[in-house]
């Protein structure tokens, strides 16, 4: 047998290192082209049966019917299935938190004792794109989430913002500022939701510089004043968590006084102020299986919330007020009661597609099925809003993503035969 010499191996180590730094890698986008598809462009194109979707380097490049292949293109035959953008999965805390019982491994909220109203608190820098929960909620066909910072310290939770389900490490278009109101976070503000109002114009007052930054009274850094004063401003979304409808009343009130772009999560009497939300175009992230009150602020809920908030011209999107973390998968299912309880189906898909991409201010690229967007697409076995169904292929940046997950690897180990060894070992 031949020897390899001291450098040999160097360059073999090397090599072998290279290989593996590049098998790490996502794989590259190829040319794809899908053809004969039922495709819900979730645009003003609506429904196109039996079309053709091509995609070429990550981005959709033509709609069609009998489209060409570019050489080398691979070819999916999708004979007449659903396909769909990839889906939002709600505001969640994928990638900022992996076991919401073990505290190193959530970093959703601020605890801080002295001066808890940070505003600058931003939770994406703590995401994970290689946490076990994404792969588990993108087999589902969902391709992206709003990361939503937690009120753990302050009603006045923090920021955080859009990111892809692709693997890439930073969030997508402008950040989003997280606020709590009513019952919720009424133990963050002296125990009387009267007092999150007179909280709330302190900070105003404080980042126009009508309070003294050496003030002994101030709630705010001076990094919290500089990125509050950019949402006042307008240069960013406010998404408040609030249930009861005198509550978005006044916060309706408040948001017209100092002019910001407010949208409403939760929102489970929204529905009694319909009229108000769609004259002041502010959008309602509404949790569909919300019927019974799980609290005095829900005392009006109802499955017709977003039929009804739709009707009256409020756009309308979906997101879990429960574990919508480890269980995103569901916001299908609120779309699909939606739609059961009065949504038109067209609405309770842009309810996870192109509505939350506008809200979040990402729909140049997300959200659509239209040329020169991002090919983030799912092809489905049937209705995407039925959970009987399920997506087949998911691609997002015109990648096949792998349709697998550690749940998915779970259920295949133990449905195995055991042999020698019991089935819990991986390899018998």
């Amino acid at each position: 047998m031949s020897r390899v010499s001291g450098s040999g191996r160097a360059r073999l180590r090397g090599l072998a290192l290279l290989w593996l730094a590049w098998t790490a890698l996502p794989a590259a986008a190829q040319d794809l082209l899908i053809r004969g598809a039922t495709v819900h462009t979730a645009s003003p194109q609506g429904t196109l049966a039996q079309a053709d979707v091509l995609v070429q380097g990550g981005v959709i490049r033509a709609i069609g019917t009998a489209l060409a292949a570019p050489a080398g293109a691979q070819l999916v035959e999708a004979h007449g299935r659903p396909l769909t953008p990839a889906l939002f999965g709600g505001i969640t805390e994928i990638g900022i938190e992996e076991v919401s019982g073990e505290e190193g491994t959530v970093d959703s909220g601020l605890k801080l004792d002295e001066q808890p109203m940070r505003p600058e608190f931003d939770v994406t820098l703590a995401y994970n794109p290689d946490s076990v929960l994404v792969p588990v909620a993108r087999v589902e066909g969902i391709g992206f989430t709003a990361l939503g910072a937690t009120t753990s310290g302050a009603f006045i939770a923090g920021q955080g913002g859009i990111v892809r389900l692709d693997g890439s490490a930073d969030p997508l278009g402008p950040h989003a500022l997280f606020i709590r109101l009513g019952t919720a976070a009424s133990d963050l503000t002296g125990n009387s939701r009267a007092a999150q109002w007179m909280l709330l114009d302190q900070l105003v007052a404080e980042t126009r510089n009508r309070i003294p930054l050496d003030s002994p009274h101030a709630l705010l850094t001076p990094a919290g004043r500089a990125v509050l004063a950019r949402y006042l401003a307008g240069q960013g979304r406010i998404v408040v968590q609030v249930e009861r409808a005198a509550d978005i009343r006044q916060l309706l009130r408040w948001a017209q006084r100092e002019k910001l772009r407010i949208a409403i999560a939760g929102g489970s009497e929204a529905w009694k102020l319909a009229p108000q939300l769609a004259q002041a175009k502010v959008p309602v992230l509404v949790d569909a299986l919300a019927d019974l009150p799980a609290n005095f602020d829900q005392i009006g809920a109802t499955l017709e919330n977003a039929g009804r908030l739709r009707a009256a011209g409020v756009e309308v999107s979906f997101t879990q007020t429960g574990d919508a973390t480890h269980n995103a998968r569901k916001v299908r299912q609120l779309a699909g009661n939606a739609v059961a309880n009065g949504l038109p189906w067209e609405q309770g898909l842009a309810g996870l597609t192109s509505v939350p991409a506008r809200i979040f201010g990402v729909d140049d690229t997300l959200g659509s099925i239209a040329v020169g967007k991002r090919a983030d697409l799912v092809l489905w076995d049937g209705d995407p809003l039925d959970v009987a169904h399920y997506a087949e292929q998911v691609w997002l940046g015109g990648r096949a993503m792998p349709m697998r997950s550690r749940q998915t690897e779970l259920r295949d180990r133990y449905l195995r035969q055991a042999g020698a060894l019991p089935r819990a070992y991986p390899r018998q």
